[in-house]
């Protein structure tokens, strides 16, 4: 039996997003404005069938797929949302199932650092990030979700609230991390879009 643990529509691509997507995409690079939607399923071998009939219903290109014996994750793209809506609805009728019977988000970690010290920001800035750098005194804003794929679309919504830099967004794995950077009001803001974001998510 293959189960859904992820299936979330992005509307627009924001553009810091978007690039940092395009550090860490393997196939066609997504630009800022593109519609896409992250899905991932238990097993993880599942995520190639379910691949070929999304990329075989409609003209979406497919960005990032990641094959772990547990999970398998994709995430394809267009400019056009319908094209990308079609695609998700094809696989979810490959699922026999709906967009509802997805996992629920749980938040794990959600916390705020304010006035990052000189040497915690070297820190953080040496570590495996492929978005922006944090600078001494700005707040930071971490996040984990399970499962991890609902983090792009809390790191989509936060950068649409909010004045803000993305410094981490890995949804692979077991848990999603995001690690944001700003001033202290405008990560207050990005914070609470994220928040609100995965807990509006439906699911089981």
């Amino acid at each position: 039996m293959i189960k859904l643990r992820t299936y979330v529509f992005i509307d627009s691509l924001q553009p810091q997003l978007a690039t940092y997507l395009g550090t860490v995409s393997q196939g066609f690079l997504p630009v800022p404005g593109d519609a896409c939607l992250w899905l991932e399923v238990e097993p993880g071998m599942a995520i190639h069938r379910l691949t070929d009939v999304a990329l075989k219903a409609t003209r979406v290109h497919l960005g990032q797929q990641v094959v772990e014996r547990a999970f398998g994750s994709m995430v394809f793209h267009h400019r056009d949302q319908s094209d990308v809506i079609e695609a998700g609805r094809s696989v979810l009728n490959a699922l026999h199932t709906t967009e509802n019977s997805r996992q629920k988000c749980r938040i794990a970690w959600s916390e705020t650092v304010r006035a990052i010290t000189p040497d915690h920001a070297v820190l953080i800035n040496r570590q495996d990030r492929k978005g922006s750098m944090i600078l001494p005194g700005q707040s930071m804003y971490i996040l984990e979700t399970e499962p991890a794929g609902y983090i792009v679309y809390a790191a989509n919504e936060a950068e649409k609230a909010s004045n803000i830099t993305l410094i981490d967004a890995r949804a692979v794995g077991a848990f999603g991390r995001l690690t944001l950077a700003g001033k202290e009001a405008d990560i207050d803001v990005a914070a609470q879009a994220a928040i609100n974001a995965v807990h509006n998510l439906s699911g089981v």
